[in-house]
């Protein structure tokens, strides 16, 4: 009876000792690749140019100097941006899904965190009325998971604008809406049927936001839709959206 008891024990300490190792594996592999992506990340911001005013007399439909560098590594990249008291400071690439950069970096090698990617549907030279783009919340704060800093009152209003650009224009963003939604919620249309359409769209969205501003959106606007997951909400299907209007810089 004993001997079968220390058995079991041992059998015990040792299913115990390789749940602990492969967990201490885990999060050793989790952190080294929140290390990578940030070190990659770190690279991409030294070769964005942040010009200013630079090219107001080149000619229409020519990419912008200040993303020169980063071209040169990948020609998916399509816009910047950067959000002030966030880690959100990141190239944004384009691929002809959405998918392709849902598990690579704007390197186009695998990682967990993905990339900042623009809606396959838009296009940054011909602008749809709503440009979209995603990226991951990661655990570690980076990619999208400083959107959540908008649910807090006192951060969105000390946040209300941020910098977006493309290889075309310099934009200020002016929030406008944050919610918490479904992907049942058509969030992501880019184009409308009509101005109607695009009208009864707005009036959707601002009726979710968490906040009521008084930024003036119409029809004549373009407006950006930066959208992560929100697995408290749903696990699969929950989304936080914060959606700005844009006013062109230069």
């Amino acid at each position: 009876m004993k001997r079968g008891k220390r058995v079991w024990q041992r059998m015990l300490t040792i299913v115990c000792l390789g749940v602990f190792i492969y967990s201490g594996s885990a999060i050793g592999l989790e952190l080294l690749g929140y290390y990578q992506n940030r070190q990659v990340l770190a690279k991409a911001q030294t070769m964005y140019g942040h010009e200013k005013g630079m090219n107001e007399n080149r000619e229409p439909g020519t990419i912008r100097t200040s993303f020169d560098e980063l071209r040169k590594v990948n020609d998916d990249i399509v816009g910047w941006i950067n959000m002030k008291d966030t880690m959100i400071q990141y190239p944004i690439v384009q691929s002809s899904d959405n998918a392709f950069y849902l598990t690579r970096n704007y390197l186009k090698n695998d990682t967990r965190a993905g990339s900042i990617f623009m809606d396959y549907r838009n296009d940054v030279l011909h602008e749809s009325p709503n440009t979209v783009v995603y990226g991951h919340r990661m655990r570690d704060g980076s990619m999208f998971a400083g959107l959540t800093n908008y649910l807090k009152k006192d951060f969105f209003d000390e946040h209300r604008t941020f910098q977006y650009d493309t290889l075309y224009q310099s934009y200020e963003a002016e929030i406008f809406a944050v919610y918490e939604t479904t992907v049942d919620f058509d969030y992501i249309q880019t184009d409308f049927q009509d101005l109607g359409e695009y009208a009864h769209y707005l009036q959707a969205v601002r009726k979710k936001s968490i906040y009521q501003t008084k930024t003036d959106v119409s029809t004549d606007d373009l407006i950006l839709t930066l959208s992560t997951c929100d697995h408290v909400l749903a696990p699969k299907n929950g989304r936080l959206v914060v959606q700005a209007k844009l006013k062109k810089v230069y």
